[in-house]
């Protein structure tokens, strides 16, 4: 399996394939001079990219090569969660507008919705109007933009795309396809990528190859379209996967890099913060040879969260959605790791599980500890009361310059006011490991949790 890296975790990733029996190609020239070692540059089978907000990685390619890879990323540790796209890259859609904005018009593709910017499309959009298009990017269930839709038909890789319909940019002119043993697809134009000077001639013809197999899959899901399934998937000739990595995984991917070059403890914890905080990690391990744990005091220090700040508190799902449980103000920010958040609630419902009623006046304060498997909630009145104690057990906490982060395992403990500890929600978590959302090690170590919880209260 080829496999081509980019990103924040790129150097770790890449020592992991290493390990395995995959090839890392296309390597950029710093990876190549960090490991001192000649990358190939072939026809990559599975792309890892790094999530837009550094969390995880997207990997896009053949099927059963991201599948391998993922199985791969989800060996490093057990908080590393990972969900297949419904909409992958460069699957072709028969889709419905089902709504016009400001610069592009949502479209009902069947089991995801996508967006079509305006430009992309040479019609005039309304709704209910019926659209072919195609994903040209896509986002983590956790994001909250829909994937980037395209009316033109092509097969994009970084040595070759194939354009459906399109003219060869070297038409009347020796091509390069000319010399090379393998025939693009009819119909389909070649463009060669920015690599290709430096690909072999046998690179190069695997990589055309590849992307003739694609590009006559598209045709035979245009060919085999059926008017009155719409809207519905034509053809899907890649595989796309999003992989989320828990605090855990992010440790664990260090000690991949630590293998290579230098690598303060938290490398890719504090690099999953802020690209200003990645760019402060790359400067300290330049100047020094990192040693020692976690520095939490200094990296929110320089970066937050401090007293008085304001963070949210991202709760991730098991099928890989974010929700947010509004923003609170930082009231205390322990060095050791901890900071203490309260929010005001809204009146109206209850809250879960406790059973209690929603009043103005209400405060929720919430202590977080990095790394920690839970963290609890008290809730009290506006004259002070207890009201309740919510303690929600998930992957381990990791505290951002303006979230907390992780995800929830479904499994908690509640203690009502009068004292009394209930534990909740365990055939929630029995339903997500029947369902493929949590490794059975990773429950198992909720059970665990939420026992000692339980029996701590």
């Amino acid at each position: 399996m080829n496999v081509r890296v980019r990103g924040i975790y790129t150097t770790a990733v890449t020592e992991l394939f290493r390990q395995s029996d995959a090839q890392v190609v296309q390597a950029s020239p710093p990876i190549r001079e960090r490991f001192d070692a000649d990358f190939p540059v072939a026809e990559a089978e599975v792309r890892a990219e790094t999530t837009f907000d550094r969390q995880g990685l997207t990997l896009v390619g053949a099927p059963d090569a991201v599948d391998a890879a993922t199985d791969r990323l989800q060996g490093v540790a057990r908080d590393t969660l990972a969900w297949a796209d419904p909409a992958p890259v460069d699957a072709v859609f028969d889709g419905v507008v089902t709504d016009t904005l400001g610069s592009g018009a949502v479209v009902e593709l069947g089991d995801a919705e996508g967006f079509l910017p305006y430009d992309n499309s040479d019609d005039y959009l309304d709704g209910g109007e019926r659209v072919r298009v195609q994903v040209r990017d896509t986002e983590p269930p956790w994001g909250s933009n829909r994937p980037t839709l395209d009316t033109d038909l092509r097969v994009e890789t970084p040595l070759v795309t194939l354009v459906r319909g399109g003219a060869s940019e070297q038409a009347g002119a020796a091509r390069m396809e000319d010399l090379l043993p393998v025939d693009p697809p009819e119909g389909w134009a070649v463009r060669w990528g920015r690599d290709d000077d430096e690909a072999s001639m046998d690179a190069l013809a695997d990589a055309l190859e590849a992307a003739g197999a694609a590009a006559d899959a598209i045709d035979a899901g245009l060919s085999a379209a059926d008017p009155d399934e719409v809207p519905g998937r034509l053809a899907a000739p890649t595989a796309t996967t999003h992989a989320w990595f828990g605090r855990e995984s992010r440790f664990a991917l260090d000690e991949y890099r630590r293998e290579v070059t230098a690598t303060m403890p938290g490398h890719h914890r504090v690099k999953a913060a802020t690209n200003a905080a990645s760019a402060a990690v790359d400067f300290a391990e330049a100047m020094c040879e990192p040693s020692g744990e976690f520095p939490f005091d200094v990296v929110t220090r320089q970066f937050g969260p401090l007293e008085g700040d304001s963070v949210a508190i991202g709760h991730g799902k098991p099928d890989g959605r974010l929700i947010t449980l509004g923003h609170g103000e930082v009231t205390d920010r322990d060095p050791a790791g901890k900071i203490t958040v309260e929010r005001e609630m809204h009146p109206g419902g209850t809250y879960d599980a406790l059973g209690v009623e929603r009043q103005a006046g209400d405060v929720a304060t919430t202590k977080f500890a990095e790394g920690r498997w839970w963290y609890a909630t008290v809730y009290r009145g506006a004259e002070g009361t207890r009201r309740g104690t919510y303690v929600n057990v998930c992957t381990p906490v990791e505290v951002f310059p303006e979230a907390v982060r992780y995800v929830d395992l479904h499994v908690d403990v509640v203690k009502h006011a009068d004292g009394t500890v209930e534990r909740v929600d365990d055939d929630e978590l029995d339903a997500a490991v029947d369902a493929g959302q949590v490794p059975e090690p990773l429950a198992e170590k909720a059970r665990e949790v939420a026992s000692k919880v339980e029996n701590a209260l």
